[in-house]
């Protein structure tokens, strides 16, 4: 059965798709406004993506979770999406007071007003559920056979039609609750803001913490598009950019944070690296920093002392909760369309509330990160970039001439250990079918920064913005020839695996797991990789101990011989 986390990692991949049209939206709106360019059809075009969010996240969701992101999920979202909304305002009540005093066709426009409103206030969650709906849909029944007589409309053009009935059910909920649901997300949204400091502290707290299982996107999600409501525009995003004076609250902590405090724990991290490894991880810092500073991305640096220095990171967590505080406080409203760097700072100034207070405050954090960071350094000896007291030279990267998808499919087992293979902002999200066929030095020298294990067969690999680039490589590598040697018709032969093994004497163990053999060495650096490769495996891995021989479905039998063999 899967995990909790397991179930809930391809909700945050899939809601980041969606999101990523933001900045797109968030300029256009922004410069189209009177006080930059006065353009009114690019503020408009801005202005044309926030108001269908609903149904962009009812199409990223949908592609998000379906196999393949196939479009057939997408087409699916948006007929769940239309079906729903459009059924759905049938079904409601108008309240008397909204037509009262109007009759004929000015009653029905009031009425038509009123239900739209409602829509546009629960389209979000309406998009995300239709998306969750499609998704499941697709997983589930584009395979599906029909009769003969039926069989155009199966396989995936049949989850389009099944989204369309499916969507009636969800919209005689929205038709019959519409004002209950709407009740409910207007008391949650008070709950949250009575909350005040504490809130605000908790959620900055929350944010960074999760980040290192990724659900930080189901978080923010419903603060940033759920939150309250101005003029039908829901959520703190989505109410600063339609000129709420009160939003801003949960996205104005970060700039401190993201473009001051962490550039200069990367500083502080330099200041401590060993004399003779600072031009190695100068430049490392340098990049990480500048890419915080301009847009707010800052996952690599995080991901450099997470897990080196797990008190940092805390520190790190509680310094974000308080961030959020300040700017409270100090009645700073900013907001963002990506992320709190430098970019989405200037480009929104005009529409925040006392952004330059972010100056002093940004000044402050910078000081108490370099400080804190570099006296918890030395003070307690922390493993941070450039400290190893022994070093072994970095690998050089293993780009083959097939490509960096190859490359990383080989360090990550192999196509057969690989379930699913997705991406959000900066890291690779990857269901494996064994994570101890995992070659982590091999990703290190491809350029990973770091490596998350949330639960046995989940993976996450932190590479930087290429994320989703590298991941559409490995799924392309995956569906090629080329990510394996060719298969033989012949069984591989037992006594030259032996022999490339580094002989009898040298095999400790061999475990049959799935479709490979986990050989245990005593000495790995006399296994010879291509000798092995060309016995007639599919492919082979390394780890710590020793190697991985994938070999498909003959695994199992494959190493009864050769562990007989052994025993002669």
């Amino acid at each position: 059965m899967k995990s909790a986390f397991e179930i809930l990692q391809p909700l945050g991949r899939a809601l980041m798709l969606p999101i990523a049209v933001l900045p797109a939206a968030g300029i256009l709106l922004r410069i189209g406004q009177a006080d930059m360019l006065d353009i009114a059809f690019i503020k408009d075009a801005g202005d044309a993506i926030f108001h269908n969010l609903g149904l962009l996240f009812a199409v990223g969701v949908a592609v998000g979770l379906a196999k393949e992101n196939h479009g057939a999920a997408a087409l699916a979202g948006v007929v769940c999406y239309i079906v729903a909304t459009t059924a759905g305002k049938t079904l409601m009540h108008v309240p008397p007071d909204v037509v009262a005093g109007l009759s004929g066709k000015l009653a029905g426009l009031a009425g038509n007003a009123f239900k739209d409103e409602t829509i546009y206030h629960l389209s979000v969650p309406i998009g995300i559920i239709s998306g969750l709906l499609s998704g499941w849909l697709y997983n589930r029944f584009h395979t599906i056979k029909l009769p003969d007589y039926l069989a155009f409309f199966g396989g995936r053009r049949f989850v389009p039609i099944a989204a369309g009935f499916v969507a009636l059910l969800l919209a005689f909920v929205i038709g019959t609750s519409s004002s209950a649901i709407s009740n409910a997300m207007d008391a949650v949204s008070h709950g949250v803001v009575q909350l005040g400091a504490f809130g605000l502290f908790i959620y900055g707290v929350l944010n960074r913490i999760l980040i290192v299982t990724g659900l930080h996107h189901i978080l923010n999600t419903l603060l940033w598009f759920n939150l309250g409501s101005y003029h039908g525009a829901t959520g703190d995003l989505n109410r600063f950019f339609a000129g709420d004076p009160t939003a801003g609250i949960f996205m104005s902590g970060f700039f401190p944070v993201m473009m001051f405090g962490l550039p200069a724990a990367c500083l502080a991290m330099y200041h401590t690296a060993r004399p003779e490894r600072r031009k190695e991880v100068g430049g490392m810092l340098a990049s990480m920093a500048l890419t915080a500073f301009l847009t707010g991305v800052t996952e690599p640096i995080e991901f450099s002392f997470m897990f080196l220095a797990p008190p940092l990171y805390a520190i790190h967590a509680i310094l974000t909760g308080l961030a959020m505080v300040t700017m409270s406080l100090l009645d700073v409203h900013l907001g963002f369309s990506f992320s709190a760097g430098v970019f989405d700072y200037l480009i929104n100034f005009g529409r925040a509330h006392n952004p330059l207070m972010l100056l002093p405050v940004g000044l402050v954090y910078s000081a108490l990160y370099y400080g804190i960071f570099r006296f918890a350094i030395l003070r307690f000896d922390l493993k941070t970039l450039g400290r190893d007291v022994t070093v072994s030279p970095a690998p050089a990267r293993i780009i083959d001439a097939e490509g960096r998808g190859n490359a990383y499919l080989v360090a990550l087992g192999g196509a057969e250990n690989l379930a699913s293979v997705d991406a959000c902002t900066t890291r690779l999200r990857l269901t494996v079918q064994s994570s101890s066929a995992i070659d982590e030095p091999r990703l290190r020298a491809l350029g990973a920064k770091g490596l998350v294990r949330p639960s046995p067969n989940t993976l996450q690999v932190v590479v930087g913005p290429s994320a989703d680039q590298i991941a559409g490589e490995i799924r392309a590598a995956m569906n090629t020839a080329s990510s394996f040697a060719p298969k033989p018709a012949a069984a591989p032969a037992v006594p030259q695996l032996i022999k490339a093994l580094g002989g009898a004497a040298n095999v400790k163990t061999l475990t049959s797991c799935d479709s490979r053999i986990v050989a245990d060495l005593a000495d790995p650096a006399l296994a010879d990789e291509n000798a092995l490769r060309r016995s007639g495996l599919r492919d082979v891995a390394r780890f710590a101990g020793g190697v991985h021989l994938i070999a498909g479905p003959a695994a199992a039998a494959l190493c009864a011989r050769l562990e007989t063999a052994l025993k002669r």
